[in-house]
């Protein structure tokens, strides 16, 4: 089935297809398998940060005067490791081109954004949905089939999405001793960088540039929320949405010192010099031969380990988000907040047969369940708008083949997406209608800015103590659910 997402036809006049932006002219494409839906796939956001670029913050793209955006970009520079995994073994659609690896093709020239939106000409005004791809800051891009809009905008023909790539691992959060404070999360610098293109430009593809919202999953919901805090007095987007991840999923940001990056420099022929020089030797080496590196060294197991993520530096990733929140210092912007049953079920030894079902619900509370409420108790304490919470349960067998997997990480992904019924045998009723009821509870969370929701009876959650939670896909497509005694459990976890 990847190859019918990616096997386009241009049977629509080309005018209708070709779109003036603030860089030029773009020409895109329509997918054979959902002929409603306009796609424009590859368009520069950012020149390439390469050379004296890389490791620095973006810049601008430059004009281009026509581009011909028919085919998904390359991702940025990363690997997959071989640990098994159920996205190793069971669920390859969750990787680059459905694939295991360093899969193809990745490239450093690589920060380009994506757009799909209705094809029936004049449309005007659309939300805009803007999706972070999830990887632990190491890994993602636009390229996964799982995470491709077409579905969802062929079904619902009100919407727009984006999706774009930034920079992980060692190129997007270098943590280099010869960089200033200020330039070490590139990564999240990119994110902004696309997300003002989007405003600046989403107009020409029938987008309204005042209802733009970010959603993102994991590390890209993480994302998210330290961007609420770090443009809080100008968020350009209208709303939030996270998906088990949120400012206080704190394992994936690091201390600042830097021994990383120079360890990996002194691997390659830049040690012994001084922060400047190893910067600026780091910048010559071809970016195949870094990320290559730290993959053979990393499947060893040796150490030191190599961590490359975030790292605190109180201008873009903080340390007490508590105390921020108390101070009024995030946006003031709606979110719509959750995460998975089995989240941890991705996270411990891979075993075909199934896992510790012990361990595992201590992952899911621990790093996903209690942040995110942790998150919504300080953003309604702050005031920042109206707070939604969901859960989602469901286990179905085309995206969890092993019963075990339940309503693992990154499951609700294709319920969202509409990708669910093209791996692995077509999707049930329930299937559709949970997706149904998700796709229009995200949308319309968008479009309203928070001020409702798609599913009866979903109100905000406004107190700390208890109160209505929406459950997607445990037996019906959506229900409401007391989550107290959930909440109890989380206790110190989040204070």
């Amino acid at each position: 089935m990847v190859v019918a997402i990616l096997r386009y036809t241009d049977a629509r006049p080309h005018e209708d297809l070709s779109v003036k932006i603030s860089g030029g002219v773009v020409h895109g494409i329509v997918d054979d398998t959902t002929p409603a839906v306009r796609q424009f796939l590859g368009i520069p956001y950012a020149q390439p940060p390469t050379h004296n670029l890389r490791f620095a913050p973006p810049k601008p793209a430059l004009p281009f005067g026509e581009l011909e955006a028919k085919q998904l970009p390359p991702s940025c520079m990363q690997y997959m490791s071989n640990i098994p995994s159920i996205i190793t073994r069971d669920v390859l659609e969750f990787n680059l081109d459905g694939l295991n690896g360093t899969t193809g093709p990745i490239s450093e020239d690589c920060l380009t954004l994506s757009i799909w939106a209705p094809y029936e000409k004049g449309k005007k005004g659309l939300p805009v949905v803007v999706f972070f791809y999830g990887g632990a800051f190491l890994a993602g891009g636009v390229g996964v089939p799982y995470q491709l809009p077409a579905h969802w905008i062929q079904r619902t023909q009100n919407h727009i999405v984006v999706s774009f790539n930034h920079r992980d691992n060692i190129f997007g959060f270098p943590n280099a001793a010869g960089l200033p404070p200020e330039e070490q999360n590139v990564g999240l610098l990119d994110q902004r960088l696309a997300i003002g293109w989007v405003r600046d430009n989403v107009a020409a593809f029938g987008g309204d540039a005042n209802r733009i919202g970010v959603w993102g999953e994991s590390s890209g919901a993480v994302a998210i929320a330290y961007y609420s805090y770090t443009y809080r007095d100008d968020p350009i987007v209208n709303s939030l949405i996270m998906d088990s991840g949120n400012e206080f999923v704190d394992i994936l940001t690091v201390d600042p010192a830097h021994g990383n990056f120079t360890f990996v420099a002194s691997q390659l022929g830049c040690g012994n010099l001084s922060p400047a020089k190893e910067l600026s030797c780091m910048r010559q080496i071809d970016a195949h031969v870094i990320e290559d590196f730290i993959y053979t060294y990393s499947e060893a197991g040796k150490v030191p380990l190599l961590t490359f993520s975030p790292v605190v530096d109180n201008r873009t990733v903080f340390t007490n988000y508590t105390a921020l929140a108390q101070a009024g210092e995030v946006a003031r912007l709606p979110a719509l907040i959750g995460s998975n049953a089995q989240d941890g079920v991705l996270f411990e030894p891979y075993n075909p047969d199934g896992v510790d079902t012990a361990s595992a619900d201590l992952v899911t509370s621990v790093w996903f369940f209690c942040p995110t409420y942790q998150s919504a108790k300080v953003r309604i304490a702050a005031h920042t708008g109206p707070v939604y919470r969901y859960l989602y349960a469901g286990n179905f067998t085309n995206v969890s083949p092993r019963g075990w997997m339940g309503a693992w990480h990154g499951a609700e992904l294709p319920l969202v997406f509409g990708t669910h019924p093209l791996y692995r045998g077509n999707s049930t009723a329930l299937e559709y209608a949970t997706s149904h009821a998700m796709q229009d509870a995200w949308l319309t969370f968008v479009a309203t800015a928070g001020t409702k929701t798609s599913v009866q009876g979903w109100d905000a959650w406004d107190h700390v103590d208890g109160g209505g939670v929406v459950e997607f896909g445990n037996g019906v497509p959506a229900r409401l659910i007391d989550a107290g005694e959930m909440e109890k459990s989380c206790g110190s976890v989040v204070g």
